[in-house]
Protein backbone atom coordinates (compact mmCIF):
# COMPACT_ATOMS: atom_id res chain seq x y z
CA UNK A 1 0.00 0.00 0.00
CA UNK A 2 1.32 3.23 -0.80
CA UNK A 3 2.24 5.97 1.71
CA UNK A 4 -0.35 8.86 2.60
CA UNK A 5 -0.35 11.02 4.88
CA UNK A 6 -2.99 11.65 7.63
CA UNK A 7 -5.33 14.04 6.18
CA UNK A 8 -5.42 11.60 2.97
CA UNK A 9 -5.57 8.63 5.31
CA UNK A 10 -8.75 10.47 6.86
CA UNK A 11 -10.19 11.44 3.55
CA UNK A 12 -10.47 8.02 2.44
CA UNK A 13 -11.31 6.26 5.57
CA UNK A 14 -14.49 8.62 5.79
CA UNK A 15 -14.65 8.55 1.77
CA UNK A 16 -15.35 5.14 1.78
CA UNK A 17 -17.12 4.04 4.95
CA UNK A 18 -19.89 6.77 3.77
CA UNK A 19 -20.14 5.38 0.48
CA UNK A 20 -20.67 1.91 2.38
CA UNK A 21 -17.35 0.29 1.55
CA UNK A 22 -17.72 0.75 -2.46
CA UNK A 23 -20.22 1.00 -5.04
CA UNK A 24 -22.35 -2.15 -6.61
CA UNK A 25 -20.24 -5.48 -7.85
CA UNK A 26 -19.88 -4.96 -11.16
CA UNK A 27 -21.30 -7.98 -13.43
CA UNK A 28 -19.79 -11.63 -13.95
CA UNK A 29 -18.92 -11.67 -10.14
CA UNK A 30 -19.35 -14.50 -7.80
CA UNK A 31 -21.51 -14.12 -4.96
CA UNK A 32 -22.46 -16.71 -2.15
CA UNK A 33 -25.11 -16.06 0.16
CA UNK A 34 -24.74 -17.33 4.02
CA UNK A 35 -27.97 -17.50 6.14
CA UNK A 36 -27.88 -17.51 10.11
CA UNK A 37 -29.22 -21.05 9.71
CA UNK A 38 -25.56 -21.67 7.69
CA UNK A 39 -23.37 -20.05 10.30
CA UNK A 40 -24.51 -21.31 13.14
CA UNK A 41 -23.77 -24.93 11.95
CA UNK A 42 -20.72 -24.20 10.73
CA UNK A 43 -19.81 -22.65 14.08
CA UNK A 44 -20.69 -26.40 15.47
CA UNK A 45 -19.21 -27.95 12.77
CA UNK A 46 -15.99 -27.10 10.53
CA UNK A 47 -16.69 -27.07 6.78
CA UNK A 48 -15.24 -30.08 4.85
CA UNK A 49 -13.74 -29.93 1.48
CA UNK A 50 -10.45 -29.70 -1.19
CA UNK A 51 -9.56 -26.74 1.31
CA UNK A 52 -9.54 -26.49 5.42
CA UNK A 53 -11.27 -23.99 6.91
CA UNK A 54 -7.77 -23.61 8.83
CA UNK A 55 -5.67 -22.62 5.90
CA UNK A 56 -4.37 -19.78 7.76
CA UNK A 57 -0.19 -18.83 7.38
CA UNK A 58 1.47 -21.59 6.68
CA UNK A 59 4.45 -21.69 9.00
CA UNK A 60 7.77 -20.84 9.04
CA UNK A 61 6.55 -17.02 8.36
CA UNK A 62 9.10 -14.74 6.74
CA UNK A 63 9.98 -11.39 6.75
CA UNK A 64 12.02 -11.34 3.35
CA UNK A 65 11.75 -7.58 2.94
CA UNK A 66 9.11 -4.69 2.26
CA UNK A 67 5.98 -4.27 4.80
CA UNK A 68 4.42 -7.43 4.50
CA UNK A 69 5.48 -11.03 6.19
CA UNK A 70 4.84 -13.88 3.94
CA UNK A 71 4.02 -17.88 4.57
CA UNK A 72 5.58 -20.48 3.09
CA UNK A 73 3.01 -20.52 0.51
CA UNK A 74 3.82 -17.00 -0.50
CA UNK A 75 1.05 -15.32 0.74
CA UNK A 76 0.42 -11.98 2.50
CA UNK A 77 0.11 -12.43 6.19
CA UNK A 78 -1.96 -10.32 8.38
CA UNK A 79 -1.50 -10.93 11.69
CA UNK A 80 -4.46 -9.81 14.08
CA UNK A 81 -4.22 -10.64 17.82
CA UNK A 82 -3.88 -9.93 21.90
CA UNK A 83 -1.24 -9.69 24.37
CA UNK A 84 -1.31 -12.00 27.51
CA UNK A 85 1.21 -11.45 30.27
CA UNK A 86 1.54 -12.55 34.00
CA UNK A 87 3.32 -9.83 35.60
CA UNK A 88 3.63 -11.62 39.29
CA UNK A 89 4.93 -14.88 40.41
CA UNK A 90 5.05 -17.46 38.40
CA UNK A 91 5.59 -15.06 36.09
CA UNK A 92 3.75 -16.83 33.00
CA UNK A 93 0.59 -17.91 31.89
CA UNK A 94 -0.12 -21.83 31.45
CA UNK A 95 -3.07 -24.07 32.37
CA UNK A 96 -3.92 -23.75 36.02
CA UNK A 97 -7.40 -23.80 37.04
CA UNK A 98 -8.31 -22.06 39.78
CA UNK A 99 -4.98 -20.00 39.81
CA UNK A 100 -4.73 -16.33 38.72
CA UNK A 101 -2.16 -17.16 36.13
CA UNK A 102 -4.54 -19.76 34.67
CA UNK A 103 -4.38 -19.92 30.57
CA UNK A 104 -7.24 -22.60 29.69
CA UNK A 105 -8.62 -24.29 26.67
CA UNK A 106 -11.57 -21.67 27.24
CA UNK A 107 -9.32 -18.67 26.60
CA UNK A 108 -7.66 -19.94 23.55
CA UNK A 109 -11.02 -21.08 22.11
CA UNK A 110 -12.54 -17.51 22.36
CA UNK A 111 -9.17 -16.55 21.14
CA UNK A 112 -9.53 -18.12 18.25
CA UNK A 113 -13.11 -17.17 17.71
CA UNK A 114 -13.13 -14.00 17.46
CA UNK A 115 -10.39 -14.29 14.59
CA UNK A 116 -7.02 -14.15 16.44
CA UNK A 117 -3.99 -15.87 15.06
CA UNK A 118 -1.39 -14.40 16.94
CA UNK A 119 -0.96 -14.33 20.85
CA UNK A 120 2.23 -11.31 22.43
CA UNK A 121 2.77 -13.94 25.39
CA UNK A 122 4.37 -12.33 28.15
CA UNK A 123 7.81 -14.24 29.53
CA UNK A 124 10.43 -12.51 32.16
CA UNK A 125 13.42 -12.61 33.21
CA UNK A 126 13.13 -12.60 36.73
CA UNK A 127 10.92 -16.43 36.11
CA UNK A 128 13.96 -17.97 34.04
CA UNK A 129 16.80 -16.80 36.20
CA UNK A 130 15.54 -15.65 39.76
CA UNK A 131 18.98 -16.51 41.07
CA UNK A 132 20.08 -15.37 44.84
CA UNK A 133 19.37 -12.29 46.61
CA UNK A 134 18.57 -9.02 46.37
CA UNK A 135 19.60 -5.82 44.86
CA UNK A 136 23.20 -4.23 45.55
CA UNK A 137 25.04 -7.55 45.84
CA UNK A 138 28.73 -6.54 45.78
CA UNK A 139 29.24 -9.94 43.68
CA UNK A 140 27.04 -8.64 40.76
CA UNK A 141 27.40 -4.65 40.93
CA UNK A 142 31.12 -3.99 41.75
CA UNK A 143 32.59 -2.25 38.52
CA UNK A 144 34.72 -3.90 36.63
CA UNK A 145 34.91 -6.27 33.50
CA UNK A 146 31.94 -8.02 33.35
CA UNK A 147 31.88 -11.85 33.88
CA UNK A 148 29.68 -14.91 34.70
CA UNK A 149 27.78 -14.26 38.00
CA UNK A 150 27.27 -18.18 38.12
CA UNK A 151 23.59 -17.63 39.15
CA UNK A 152 21.91 -19.39 35.99
CA UNK A 153 19.93 -22.38 37.00
CA UNK A 154 18.92 -24.74 34.07
CA UNK A 155 16.65 -26.43 35.69
CA UNK A 156 14.71 -23.77 37.13
CA UNK A 157 14.45 -21.89 33.44
CA UNK A 158 14.08 -25.67 31.82
CA UNK A 159 10.78 -25.91 34.49
CA UNK A 160 9.53 -22.45 33.50
CA UNK A 161 10.00 -23.14 30.01
CA UNK A 162 7.93 -26.27 30.17
CA UNK A 163 5.09 -24.66 31.07
CA UNK A 164 5.08 -21.46 28.77
CA UNK A 165 5.39 -24.47 25.99
CA UNK A 166 1.99 -25.51 27.24
CA UNK A 167 0.75 -22.77 26.56
CA UNK A 168 2.39 -22.43 22.83
CA UNK A 169 0.90 -25.79 22.24
CA UNK A 170 -2.20 -24.98 23.54
CA UNK A 171 -2.67 -21.63 21.24
CA UNK A 172 -1.55 -23.96 18.29
CA UNK A 173 -3.93 -26.40 18.75
CA UNK A 174 -6.32 -23.48 17.50
CA UNK A 175 -4.37 -22.41 14.68
CA UNK A 176 -2.81 -19.39 16.81
CA UNK A 177 1.06 -18.20 16.56
CA UNK A 178 2.56 -17.01 19.92
CA UNK A 179 5.55 -14.08 20.13
CA UNK A 180 6.99 -14.32 23.38
CA UNK A 181 7.63 -11.22 24.68
CA UNK A 182 10.73 -10.49 27.00
CA UNK A 183 8.19 -8.74 29.19
CA UNK A 184 9.48 -5.42 31.59
CA UNK A 185 7.97 -2.35 32.86
CA UNK A 186 10.12 0.22 35.20
CA UNK A 187 12.93 -2.63 35.11
CA UNK A 188 12.02 -4.24 37.90
CA UNK A 189 10.12 -5.52 40.89
CA UNK A 190 11.75 -3.29 43.26
CA UNK A 191 10.58 -0.48 41.11
CA UNK A 192 6.63 -1.20 41.28
CA UNK A 193 6.96 -3.03 37.94
CA UNK A 194 8.49 -6.34 36.79
CA UNK A 195 11.23 -7.77 34.79
CA UNK A 196 15.00 -7.69 35.96
CA UNK A 197 15.53 -10.13 38.97
CA UNK A 198 15.84 -8.55 41.85
CA UNK A 199 20.10 -8.91 41.80
CA UNK A 200 20.42 -7.40 38.96
CA UNK A 201 18.97 -3.84 40.17
CA UNK A 202 22.53 -2.42 40.86
CA UNK A 203 21.76 1.12 42.67
CA UNK A 204 25.59 2.11 44.27
CA UNK A 205 23.42 1.54 47.58
CA UNK A 206 21.23 4.65 46.70
CA UNK A 207 17.95 3.33 48.90
CA UNK A 208 15.19 2.34 46.45
CA UNK A 209 12.13 4.36 47.35
CA UNK A 210 9.67 4.19 45.05
CA UNK A 211 6.88 7.30 43.84
CA UNK A 212 3.63 6.84 45.65
CA UNK A 213 0.25 6.64 42.89
CA UNK A 214 0.42 5.82 39.91
CA UNK A 215 2.80 2.83 38.52
CA UNK A 216 4.42 4.98 35.29
CA UNK A 217 5.66 8.01 37.91
CA UNK A 218 9.03 5.56 38.38
CA UNK A 219 9.95 6.47 35.40
CA UNK A 220 11.61 9.62 37.04
CA UNK A 221 12.72 7.88 40.25
CA UNK A 222 16.58 8.79 40.32
CA UNK A 223 17.38 5.50 41.34
CA UNK A 224 16.14 3.56 38.94
CA UNK A 225 18.32 5.91 36.57
CA UNK A 226 21.30 4.36 37.95
CA UNK A 227 20.07 0.84 37.46
CA UNK A 228 18.52 1.17 34.06
CA UNK A 229 21.91 2.59 33.31
CA UNK A 230 24.15 -0.31 34.63
CA UNK A 231 22.22 -2.51 31.97
CA UNK A 232 22.46 -0.35 29.30
CA UNK A 233 26.25 0.37 29.70
CA UNK A 234 27.14 -3.30 30.96
CA UNK A 235 29.49 -2.08 33.11
CA UNK A 236 29.72 -3.87 36.31
CA UNK A 237 30.93 -7.25 37.04
CA UNK A 238 27.64 -9.52 36.95
CA UNK A 239 27.67 -9.02 32.81
CA UNK A 240 23.58 -7.75 32.81
CA UNK A 241 23.44 -7.45 29.46
CA UNK A 242 25.21 -10.75 28.78
CA UNK A 243 23.14 -12.79 31.40
CA UNK A 244 20.07 -11.66 29.51
CA UNK A 245 21.38 -12.27 26.46
CA UNK A 246 22.51 -15.91 27.81
CA UNK A 247 18.99 -16.51 29.14
CA UNK A 248 17.53 -15.56 25.20
CA UNK A 249 20.11 -18.10 23.89
CA UNK A 250 17.93 -20.71 26.23
CA UNK A 251 14.73 -19.74 25.28
CA UNK A 252 15.62 -19.70 21.40
CA UNK A 253 16.68 -23.12 21.93
CA UNK A 254 13.77 -24.74 23.70
CA UNK A 255 11.46 -23.36 20.87
CA UNK A 256 13.48 -23.53 17.85
CA UNK A 257 11.50 -27.11 16.60
CA UNK A 258 7.94 -25.58 17.72
CA UNK A 259 6.22 -24.05 14.42
CA UNK A 260 3.85 -22.05 16.47
CA UNK A 261 6.96 -20.12 17.52
CA UNK A 262 6.79 -17.07 15.21
CA UNK A 263 9.06 -15.30 16.83
CA UNK A 264 10.73 -13.14 19.27
CA UNK A 265 10.01 -9.84 20.90
CA UNK A 266 13.29 -9.60 22.72
CA UNK A 267 12.72 -6.61 25.06
CA UNK A 268 9.31 -4.98 25.85
CA UNK A 269 9.58 -1.26 25.72
CA UNK A 270 13.35 -0.20 26.18
CA UNK A 271 13.62 2.98 27.99
CA UNK A 272 16.14 4.69 29.93
CA UNK A 273 15.43 7.58 32.25
CA UNK A 274 19.11 8.87 31.74
CA UNK A 275 17.68 9.67 28.02
CA UNK A 276 14.65 10.60 28.03
CA UNK A 277 12.84 12.19 24.92
CA UNK A 278 15.75 15.38 24.81
CA UNK A 279 18.49 12.86 24.28
CA UNK A 280 17.32 10.16 22.49
CA UNK A 281 19.83 9.95 20.11
CA UNK A 282 22.31 8.77 22.91
CA UNK A 283 20.00 5.94 24.02
CA UNK A 284 19.05 4.65 20.47
CA UNK A 285 23.20 4.18 20.16
CA UNK A 286 22.68 2.22 23.88
CA UNK A 287 19.75 0.30 22.08
CA UNK A 288 21.42 -0.64 18.91
CA UNK A 289 24.65 -1.72 20.84
CA UNK A 290 22.63 -4.17 22.79
CA UNK A 291 20.46 -5.33 19.76
CA UNK A 292 23.04 -6.01 17.49
CA UNK A 293 26.51 -6.20 19.63
CA UNK A 294 29.63 -4.36 19.68
CA UNK A 295 31.02 -6.32 16.50
CA UNK A 296 29.00 -5.41 14.12
CA UNK A 297 26.68 -2.61 15.44
CA UNK A 298 25.72 -1.06 11.95
CA UNK A 299 24.78 2.25 12.35
CA UNK A 300 21.76 4.67 13.42
CA UNK A 301 19.20 6.15 10.82
CA UNK A 302 20.11 8.86 8.70
CA UNK A 303 24.05 8.57 9.58
CA UNK A 304 26.67 6.65 7.70
CA UNK A 305 29.28 5.83 10.36
CA UNK A 306 29.47 2.27 11.99
CA UNK A 307 28.60 2.81 15.27
CA UNK A 308 31.45 2.41 18.39
CA UNK A 309 29.97 0.79 21.33
CA UNK A 310 31.23 0.04 24.88
CA UNK A 311 33.79 -2.49 25.23
CA UNK A 312 31.95 -4.57 28.05
CA UNK A 313 29.00 -4.59 26.18
CA UNK A 314 28.57 -8.14 24.93
CA UNK A 315 30.17 -8.98 21.44
CA UNK A 316 27.68 -10.39 19.81
CA UNK A 317 24.44 -8.71 21.00
CA UNK A 318 21.20 -10.17 21.76
CA UNK A 319 19.57 -10.68 17.69
CA UNK A 320 22.76 -12.26 17.33
CA UNK A 321 22.20 -14.53 20.16
CA UNK A 322 18.73 -15.38 19.51
CA UNK A 323 19.82 -16.02 15.71
CA UNK A 324 22.09 -18.32 16.71
CA UNK A 325 19.75 -20.32 18.73
CA UNK A 326 17.09 -20.57 16.25
CA UNK A 327 17.78 -18.65 13.14
CA UNK A 328 14.21 -19.33 11.82
CA UNK A 329 12.36 -17.34 13.84
CA UNK A 330 11.12 -14.00 13.65
CA UNK A 331 12.93 -10.93 15.85
CA UNK A 332 10.88 -7.83 16.79
CA UNK A 333 12.98 -5.49 17.70
CA UNK A 334 11.50 -2.51 19.27
CA UNK A 335 12.67 1.26 19.19
CA UNK A 336 12.93 3.24 22.91
CA UNK A 337 9.63 3.81 24.33
CA UNK A 338 9.15 6.97 23.54
CA UNK A 339 8.48 6.71 19.74
CA UNK A 340 5.04 5.00 21.11
CA UNK A 341 3.72 9.12 21.17
CA UNK A 342 4.74 9.20 17.30
CA UNK A 343 8.51 10.82 17.70
CA UNK A 344 11.31 9.60 15.56
CA UNK A 345 12.93 6.19 15.65
CA UNK A 346 16.58 6.47 15.48
CA UNK A 347 17.26 2.83 15.35
CA UNK A 348 19.15 1.93 12.25
CA UNK A 349 19.96 -1.31 9.65
CA UNK A 350 20.84 -3.77 11.28
CA UNK A 351 22.55 -7.07 9.32
CA UNK A 352 20.30 -9.88 10.19
CA UNK A 353 17.29 -12.14 8.36
CA UNK A 354 14.03 -12.18 9.46
CA UNK A 355 13.63 -8.72 11.49
CA UNK A 356 10.03 -6.81 12.15
CA UNK A 357 10.17 -3.52 12.94
CA UNK A 358 7.84 -3.72 16.09
CA UNK A 359 6.12 -0.62 17.88
CA UNK A 360 3.70 0.46 20.51
CA UNK A 361 1.13 2.92 19.67
CA UNK A 362 -0.39 5.06 22.78
CA UNK A 363 -1.44 8.74 23.40
CA UNK A 364 -0.91 11.12 26.12
CA UNK A 365 -4.68 11.78 26.37
CA UNK A 366 -5.86 9.08 28.57
CA UNK A 367 -6.94 8.60 32.31
CA UNK A 368 -3.81 8.43 34.51
CA UNK A 369 -6.21 5.93 36.83
CA UNK A 370 -7.53 3.66 33.75
CA UNK A 371 -5.95 4.40 30.75
CA UNK A 372 -8.97 5.43 29.09
CA UNK A 373 -8.64 7.59 26.61
CA UNK A 374 -10.38 11.23 27.61
CA UNK A 375 -10.18 12.85 24.06
CA UNK A 376 -11.22 10.32 20.93
CA UNK A 377 -9.98 12.57 18.34
CA UNK A 378 -6.66 13.77 19.86
CA UNK A 379 -5.80 10.20 20.75
CA UNK A 380 -6.63 8.69 17.39
CA UNK A 381 -4.65 11.10 15.24
CA UNK A 382 -1.58 10.52 17.81
CA UNK A 383 -2.18 6.83 17.07
CA UNK A 384 -2.01 7.47 13.50
CA UNK A 385 0.31 10.06 13.16
CA UNK A 386 2.54 7.02 15.55
CA UNK A 387 1.70 4.89 12.82
CA UNK A 388 2.89 6.99 9.83
CA UNK A 389 5.71 7.77 10.95
CA UNK A 390 6.88 3.84 11.50
CA UNK A 391 5.60 3.76 7.71
CA UNK A 392 8.05 6.24 6.63
CA UNK A 393 11.19 5.20 8.77
CA UNK A 394 10.46 1.04 8.16
CA UNK A 395 12.34 1.73 4.42
CA UNK A 396 15.45 3.52 6.35
CA UNK A 397 16.39 0.05 7.71
CA UNK A 398 16.93 -1.89 4.61
CA UNK A 399 19.48 -3.89 4.47
CA UNK A 400 20.79 -7.43 2.55
CA UNK A 401 18.61 -9.24 3.77
CA UNK A 402 15.40 -7.15 4.04
CA UNK A 403 15.43 -4.96 0.62
CA UNK A 404 12.80 -2.33 1.41
CA UNK A 405 13.46 -2.73 4.67
CA UNK A 406 12.04 -4.88 7.38
CA UNK A 407 7.95 -5.68 7.62
CA UNK A 408 6.31 -4.13 10.48
CA UNK A 409 3.64 -4.61 13.16
CA UNK A 410 1.94 -2.79 16.42
CA UNK A 411 2.25 -4.99 19.13
CA UNK A 412 0.94 -2.79 21.42
CA UNK A 413 -2.45 -0.62 21.73
CA UNK A 414 -5.81 0.07 22.61
CA UNK A 415 -5.70 -0.66 26.66
CA UNK A 416 -9.08 0.86 26.35
CA UNK A 417 -11.38 -1.46 26.89
CA UNK A 418 -14.75 0.20 27.08
CA UNK A 419 -14.52 2.73 23.57
CA UNK A 420 -15.43 0.79 20.86
CA UNK A 421 -15.34 4.62 18.88
CA UNK A 422 -11.41 4.89 19.24
CA UNK A 423 -10.95 1.11 18.80
CA UNK A 424 -12.40 1.33 15.63
CA UNK A 425 -10.56 4.51 14.39
CA UNK A 426 -6.95 2.39 15.04
CA UNK A 427 -8.06 -0.54 13.62
CA UNK A 428 -9.61 1.14 10.80
CA UNK A 429 -6.39 3.10 9.86
CA UNK A 430 -4.39 -0.49 10.60
CA UNK A 431 -6.33 -1.69 7.93
CA UNK A 432 -5.82 1.48 5.62
CA UNK A 433 -1.73 1.06 5.93
CA UNK A 434 -2.23 -2.84 5.88
CA UNK A 435 -0.63 -3.04 9.26
CA UNK A 436 -1.10 -6.28 11.58
CA UNK A 437 -1.02 -5.90 15.53
CA UNK A 438 -1.89 -7.12 19.15
CA UNK A 439 -4.85 -5.58 21.55
CA UNK A 440 -3.19 -4.61 24.79
CA UNK A 441 -4.46 -6.75 26.63
CA UNK A 442 -6.24 -9.87 26.36
CA UNK A 443 -7.37 -10.27 30.40
CA UNK A 444 -6.17 -8.53 33.43
CA UNK A 445 -4.12 -10.49 35.56
CA UNK A 446 -3.92 -8.55 38.47
CA UNK A 447 -1.14 -6.09 36.51
CA UNK A 448 0.79 -4.09 38.67
CA UNK A 449 1.55 -1.29 35.41
CA UNK A 450 -2.09 -1.86 34.52
CA UNK A 451 -5.72 -1.29 34.59
CA UNK A 452 -8.83 -4.09 34.55
CA UNK A 453 -10.17 -1.40 32.15
CA UNK A 454 -7.83 -2.65 29.70
CA UNK A 455 -9.07 -5.85 29.43
CA UNK A 456 -10.91 -7.38 25.98
CA UNK A 457 -11.97 -10.67 28.14
CA UNK A 458 -13.48 -10.35 31.90
CA UNK A 459 -13.26 -12.72 34.67
CA UNK A 460 -15.77 -15.04 33.64
CA UNK A 461 -15.08 -14.73 29.51
CA UNK A 462 -17.31 -11.68 28.92
CA UNK A 463 -16.26 -9.94 26.06
CA UNK A 464 -15.89 -5.84 26.11
CA UNK A 465 -18.32 -3.60 24.18
CA UNK A 466 -14.51 -2.97 21.93
CA UNK A 467 -14.61 -7.19 20.71
CA UNK A 468 -16.72 -6.87 17.89
CA UNK A 469 -14.50 -3.61 16.73
CA UNK A 470 -11.42 -6.01 17.04
CA UNK A 471 -13.08 -9.09 15.73
CA UNK A 472 -13.30 -7.72 12.63
CA UNK A 473 -13.27 -9.08 9.45
CA UNK A 474 -9.84 -8.96 7.38
CA UNK A 475 -7.71 -10.92 5.65
CA UNK A 476 -6.04 -13.13 7.10
CA UNK A 477 -3.31 -14.51 4.45
CA UNK A 478 -3.60 -13.08 0.68
CA UNK A 479 -2.24 -14.94 -2.71
CA UNK A 480 -0.99 -10.94 -3.48
CA UNK A 481 -0.70 -7.99 -3.07
CA UNK A 482 -3.33 -5.69 -0.70
CA UNK A 483 -4.26 -2.56 -2.49
CA UNK A 484 -6.90 -2.16 0.08
CA UNK A 485 -8.81 -3.05 3.12
CA UNK A 486 -12.29 -1.31 4.76
CA UNK A 487 -14.46 -1.97 7.49
CA UNK A 488 -17.65 -0.10 8.60
CA UNK A 489 -18.48 -1.66 11.85
CA UNK A 490 -22.02 0.10 12.08
CA UNK A 491 -22.86 -1.31 8.68
CA UNK A 492 -20.65 -4.21 8.96
CA UNK A 493 -19.82 -4.06 5.21
CA UNK A 494 -16.02 -5.41 4.27
CA UNK A 495 -14.40 -4.39 0.99
CA UNK A 496 -11.05 -5.39 0.08
CA UNK A 497 -8.92 -5.46 -3.12
CA UNK A 498 -5.50 -6.87 -4.44
CA UNK A 499 -3.13 -7.52 -6.99
CA UNK A 500 -3.25 -11.20 -7.51
CA UNK A 501 -0.29 -13.65 -7.57
CA UNK A 502 -0.88 -16.68 -9.21
CA UNK A 503 2.46 -18.38 -8.60
CA UNK A 504 1.11 -18.84 -4.68
CA UNK A 505 -1.64 -21.40 -5.73
CA UNK A 506 -3.59 -21.73 -2.44
CA UNK A 507 -6.60 -19.35 -1.56
CA UNK A 508 -6.64 -15.94 0.18
CA UNK A 509 -8.15 -16.38 3.44
CA UNK A 510 -10.52 -13.47 4.68
CA UNK A 511 -11.93 -14.22 8.17
CA UNK A 512 -15.52 -13.02 8.61
CA UNK A 513 -16.58 -13.94 11.62
CA UNK A 514 -19.88 -14.51 11.44
CA UNK A 515 -21.54 -15.13 14.79
CA UNK A 516 -20.53 -11.41 16.02
CA UNK A 517 -21.29 -9.28 12.83
CA UNK A 518 -24.27 -11.83 10.62
CA UNK A 519 -25.50 -13.75 12.91
CA UNK A 520 -29.58 -12.94 12.50
CA UNK A 521 -29.15 -11.30 8.59
CA UNK A 522 -26.64 -13.58 7.30
CA UNK A 523 -24.19 -12.15 4.83
CA UNK A 524 -23.63 -11.62 1.39
CA UNK A 525 -19.90 -12.46 -0.06
CA UNK A 526 -19.00 -11.06 -3.52
CA UNK A 527 -15.79 -11.96 -5.23
CA UNK A 528 -15.17 -10.41 -9.02
CA UNK A 529 -11.86 -11.97 -10.11
CA UNK A 530 -11.77 -14.87 -8.43
CA UNK A 531 -13.94 -17.91 -7.19
CA UNK A 532 -15.35 -18.90 -3.56
CA UNK A 533 -14.46 -22.42 -2.68
CA UNK A 534 -15.12 -22.39 1.10
CA UNK A 535 -18.85 -23.53 1.82
CA UNK A 536 -22.06 -21.32 2.94
CA UNK A 537 -21.68 -19.75 6.83
CA UNK A 538 -17.90 -20.31 6.98
CA UNK A 539 -16.52 -18.16 9.46
CA UNK A 540 -13.26 -17.91 6.77
CA UNK A 541 -13.94 -17.22 3.34
CA UNK A 542 -11.51 -18.61 0.99
CA UNK A 543 -11.04 -17.08 -2.47
CA UNK A 544 -8.91 -18.86 -5.47
CA UNK A 545 -8.06 -16.44 -8.43
CA UNK A 546 -9.10 -16.72 -11.37
CA UNK A 547 -6.42 -17.46 -14.51
CA UNK A 548 -5.54 -14.12 -15.66
CA UNK A 549 -7.32 -11.88 -12.87
CA UNK A 550 -5.03 -9.22 -12.17
CA UNK A 551 -7.19 -7.30 -9.41
CA UNK A 552 -9.00 -9.41 -6.83
CA UNK A 553 -12.24 -7.87 -4.97
CA UNK A 554 -13.78 -9.38 -2.06
CA UNK A 555 -17.07 -7.44 -0.66
CA UNK A 556 -19.03 -8.96 2.70
CA UNK A 557 -22.31 -7.38 3.40
CA UNK A 558 -25.35 -8.50 5.91
CA UNK A 559 -28.08 -10.08 4.20
CA UNK A 560 -29.21 -11.80 1.26
CA UNK A 561 -27.37 -11.56 -2.58
CA UNK A 562 -28.22 -9.44 -5.61
CA UNK A 563 -29.00 -11.97 -7.86
CA UNK A 564 -28.08 -11.28 -11.35
CA UNK A 565 -28.82 -12.24 -14.59
CA UNK A 566 -25.26 -13.92 -15.67
CA UNK A 567 -23.66 -13.84 -12.06
CA UNK A 568 -22.54 -16.81 -10.18
CA UNK A 569 -24.62 -17.40 -6.79
CA UNK A 570 -24.04 -19.94 -4.02
CA UNK A 571 -26.52 -20.12 -1.07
Amino acid sequence: MAAVGLGVVGALVAGALAAGCGGPPPSGTVHQYSSPASIARQARRPSTGRWSPDIGPGAPIAAPGGPYLRDRYGRVVMLHGVNAVEKRAPYELYPDPGKPWNFSSADAAAIAHLGFDVVRLGILWQGLEPGRGGPNQPAICTPGRPGDPHLFDRAVADAYLAEVARTVDLLGRYHIFTILDMHQDVYSQAFRGEGAPAWAVCTNNQPILTATGRWSRNYRDATLRVATDHFWDNDVVGDLQGQFDMVWGVVARYFRHNRWVLGFDPYNEPYSTEHGPGDALAFAVDLQCFYAGRTHPGHLAGTAGTLRCPQTDPAVGVIGTIERADPHRLVFVEPDIYTSRHLPNLLGPMDYPGLVLNFHSYCRYRSPVTGEPYDNAACAAEVLTTMLSRERERPLLSTRYQRGGPAWFMSEFGAASGDPAFIDQVTGYSDLLGLGWAYWSWKYYDDPTGSSAEALAGPGGRLAPIAPVLSRPYPVAVDGAPESVLFDPPTDRFEMTYQAEHHVGVPTVVFVGGQLHYRTQGYCATVAGGRIVSAPGSSRLLVTNDPGARTVSVDVAPGRCPIRPGSGARR
